[in-house]
């Protein structure tokens, strides 16, 4: 007999009460072992999206959510943890460069990774595209990995808070992913339980972020800081601008190619910056203050690390990338300045030409995405190619196209402004810090 019935948990979020400590704990047990049905679980999520979580309702849900599978021991490695969590954003693939540039320091980074949610891309997703690689390791072997090298990129084990994951693919399909109690404790569900000593959190504001301003932001970092310090872990948040993409690429081997420009010493100078600074916040709360990761990508010593963690989950870091069979150029209508270039539409794009996935489990195409060849601040003349789609299907065009529509803002140059398309800038990519 179950000492409680989900629709009476359901109508004490319905109408706007505090869940009971009981209550959550059994509703998340419950739903791990499907006593509580999906379409269940979806009214709660959608009632907690529109009448949110008080903190310690919050706090008590993360904690079920962590006691519903393995909590992850660090302990053993000779070396400090650090990780880094990104609440998703477009061509957002800073954790293929960083790992690799703070284990470098002598910091293990076990880097728990996901696959794409909605617009936003996936970091295993990103990954598999390289010929051989694999996600799926075994606790011993990413143990030994960090051990080795200091860097490993790979999936959640499946007994590490299985609800969440049960309760992150329901959000996808049901409307409820932009919830601010929902995404921190998902988060940091899986961060607790993997067991790093410390955790940098990218927190993304604008368009293309699941967080639309900076007050939400704000909220969802203080909200997730909070979590970690009570949990006992070092948590600290940079909130970063997502209005724009992120770097000139958009789909899973397009960015993985741009990553490695990074680790090769270019690469777009905002996905530099990006990096460098969680770098140098990973690295301070891991107790090495004074290491200096904008050197370690300049030098090489970063992609030493990248190769051999590559290799080290079947990777070949020399074979070439899969690439789309077929391209779209997309081109400017008017001479002038790049004004905005919406990250929302661009990520809906790259989803809609095969980048990313409608429900769980679907394939994805690797070579799949959208190419940048301007942002916004440089000038731009009217028939100059502004993006490239990259698909298998030329079918997709057309809707990539139609996502598109609206999303470039091109301004006329001020008089005597320089037309040679040298960019103006668009200010720093850090918007915040929080600790």
């Amino acid at each position: 007999m179950e000492p409680f019935d989900a629709v009476d948990v359901i109508r004490t979020k319905r109408d706007g009460l505090v869940l009971s400590d009981a209550q959550i704990d059994w509703v998340i047990d419950a739903y791990t072992r499907g006593v509580v049905a999906h379409e269940q679980m979806s009214a709660l999520a959608m009632a907690i999206w529109l009448n949110g979580m008080e903190r310690p309702e919050i706090a008590r849900w993360t904690q079920a959510m962590i006691a519903s599978g393995e909590r992850m021991d660090f302990s053993s490695l000779s070396k400090p943890t650090a990780d880094k969590h990104s609440t998703g954003g477009v061509g957002d693939k800073i954790t293929l460069p960083l790992a690799p540039l703070v284990a470098v320091f002598d910091v293990a980074v076990p880097q728990l990774s996901g696959r794409g949610l909605g617009h936003t891309g996936g970091t295993l997703d990103k990954l598999e595209s390289i010929p051989g690689w694999r996600a799926d390791l075994s606790n011993a072997e990413m143990l030994a990995q960090l051990e080795d090298l200091g860097a490993v990129i790979c999936a959640a084990g499946a007994g590490l808070a299985p609800a969440d994951k049960r309760l992150y693919a329901l959000r996808d399909t049901t409307g409820t992913v932009e919830s601010i109690p929902l995404i921190a404790s998902s988060i940091m569900s899986k961060k607790i339980a993997e067991g790093t000593g410390s955790l940098v959190l990218d927190v993304k504001v604008g368009s293309g972020a699941f967080m639309k301003t900076l007050d939400d932001a704000r909220e969802l970092a203080r909200t997730m800081v909070d979590l970690g310090t009570d949990a006992g872990v070092r948590t600290s948040a940079l909130l970063t601008d997502m209005s724009t993409p992120l770097g000139l690429t958009a789909g899973n081997a397009l960015e993985v190619r741009e990553s490695v420009e990074v680790l090769a010493g270019g690469g777009p100078q905002d996905v530099v910056d990006l990096t460098v600074a969680l770098a140098e916040e990973m690295l301070r709360l891991a107790g090495r203050p004074d290491a200096d990761p904008r050197a370690a990508l300049a030098d090489g010593r970063a992609m030493d690390v990248w190769r051999r963690m590559i290799a080290a989950q079947g990777g070949d870091p020399d074979a070439p990338l899969p690439t789309a069979r077929h391209t779209d150029v997309v081109t400017a209508d008017a001479d002038g300045v790049l004004d905005s270039l919406d990250a929302y539409a661009v990520g809906i794009a790259a989803w809609r030409l095969g980048a990313g996935r409608a429900k769980q489990g679907d394939p994805v195409q690797a070579g799949a995405g959208v190419e940048l060849h301007a942002k916004p601040g440089e000038a731009v003349r009217a028939g100059q190619p502004l993006l490239t789609l990259h698909s298998d299907d030329e079918a997709r065009f057309a809707r990539a196209r139609e996502a598109l529509d609206g999303a470039v803002g091109i301004e006329p140059a001020a008089e005597g402004a320089d037309a040679s398309g040298a960019s103006a800038g668009t200010g720093s990519i850090v918007l915040e810090s929080m600790s």
